[in-house]
């Protein structure tokens, strides 16, 4: 069974129902092997709850995660890792335009990326390709 891989960050933000203060808890998690980023909240005035599921990391709550939890780095050493390999994960999978790519890609094969625990774990998963079992 894959591990899940997850961190979290609590936040406020205002109702929609009433405009009083949501309290917000994230999770950004590695779930069958996706990426994810779920939220709960409640109101403390009006009581409305929410849950949203599957959606995309906002880059600001992003930025929270990394503060709150520090980021973790990911170190290549397999040596059939290729820069295109690396490349290619980092677009099409979290949406790095190509020559962020080509930077990310160096850091990443330099061992000087580092990301949430969940975005490193997947690049890892990801740009690895798996050996075969004979």
């Amino acid at each position: 069974m894959e591990e899940l891989v997850v961190e979290c960050v609590r936040y406020s933000a205002p109702c929609v129902d009433c405009g009083a203060r949501l309290d917000c808890w994230g999770v950004h998690g590695l779930v069958g092997g996706s990426l994810r980023w779920d939220v709960e909240s409640v109101c403390s005035a009006c009581g409305q709850t929410t849950a949203a599921c599957g959606q995309d990391l906002p880059a600001r709550l992003r930025d929270r995660l990394l503060a709150d939890n520090g980021p973790t780095t990911l170190h290549v050493t397999a040596p059939s890792v290729e820069r295109v390999i690396v490349m290619r994960v980092l677009r099409a999978e979290l949406g790095v335009g190509l020559t962020e790519a080509k930077a990310v890609a160096g850091q990443v094969l330099a061992g000087a990326y580092s990301g949430t625990l969940p975005e490193v774990e997947y690049l890892a998963a990801s740009c690895v390709e798996p050996e075969s079992t004979r």
